[in-house]
């Protein structure tokens, strides 16, 4: 199976690199299924239900949140009506909405989807990521209920990241970070067969403090004193995220690749690089 993820879509330059990019690279690339991270896709902090729908209408076929899960207040009751929304497992146990479910890929095959958050270094504290993930991977082995599963894990420290990485071992087609903004180099499959990124990057303009116009952060950082609120930064934006083929008898990744796509992340030369 080809399943691609995307990053935290940022704003309105991300929302617009997913609606340039995606439905051609679903059509190129003969995608069987795409999960895309939205939780900063309206104004930078949650994603609210019309937002949502541009994502789905552009090809996801999943949507996943993150620590600013219900930023948008809309996001409360939309989560709730809307299945292919997936919030963090452990985000409340009163939050609306699901942590994980299986979805109808390509040809009938089953796809497995969950995210958790982490608890380092999170403005929160949350329940434990481990826990909830084991749960789910339980209830739902590769080989058996799923053709494939992705975890979205969404956390700010890369070493718990990797913890989950090597936890889900085996277990996961797919283990991606999301939550920095900032795409790491080490996409890899780990010895049982997980694809694994600490983190995907996001979708938007990386002229910017993690996708927020620069002259605002860089004031706070420079005086210690804020004078304007965030606005996310509005030039051409860059898609990123994984790439990942499976096996449908097992489960695991056959393939791993990163994704760049337009903006100052693209790869350099006369074309994108495709995965094909």
């Amino acid at each position: 199976m080809k399943i691609l993820f995307l990053g935290d879509v940022m704003g309105r330059a991300g929302r617009k690199a997913v609606t340039d990019h995606l439905p051609r690279l679903r059509k190129d690339w003969r995608l069987d299924f795409v999960v895309v991270n939205g939780e900063n896709a309206t104004g930078g902090m949650g994603l609210s239900g019309a937002h949502a729908k541009t994502l789905l209408d552009a090809g996801a076929d999943v949507l996943t949140l993150g620590d600013h899960a219900f930023d948008q207040k809309d996001m409360l009751s939309f989560a709730a009506q809307e299945p292919r929304i997936i919030r963090p497992l452990n985000f409340s146990k009163a939050a609306p909405g699901v942590g994980a479910r299986v979805f109808n890929a390509t040809q009938g095959r089953k796809v497995l989807v969950a995210q958790a958050l982490g608890q380092v270094f999170m403005k929160r504290p949350f329940d434990d990521p481990f826990s909830a993930l084991d749960a789910v991977m339980r209830q739902y082995p590769m080989g058996g209920a799923v053709q494939a599963s992705l975890i979205d894990i969404h956390c700010e420290a890369t070493s718990e990241k990797m913890a989950v990485g090597h936890f889900c071992d085996g277990r996961a087609s797919i283990v991606v970070g999301t939550h920095t903004h900032v795409p790491t180099a080490d996409a890899m499959i780990l010895p049982a067969g997980t694809a694994y990124q600490s983190d995907a990057g996001m979708c938007g303009d990386y002229n910017s403090v993690i996708g927020m116009d620069k002259v605002e952060p860089m004031r706070r950082f420079i005086t210690g004193m804020p004078k304007e609120r965030f606005s996310p930064a509005a030039a051409e934006a860059t898609l990123s995220g994984l790439y990942v083929e499976t096996d449908d008898r097992t489960g695991k990744a056959t393939r791993v690749e990163m994704v760049r796509q337009g903006g100052r992340l693209s790869p350099a030369g006369p074309a994108p690089v495709s995965p094909l």
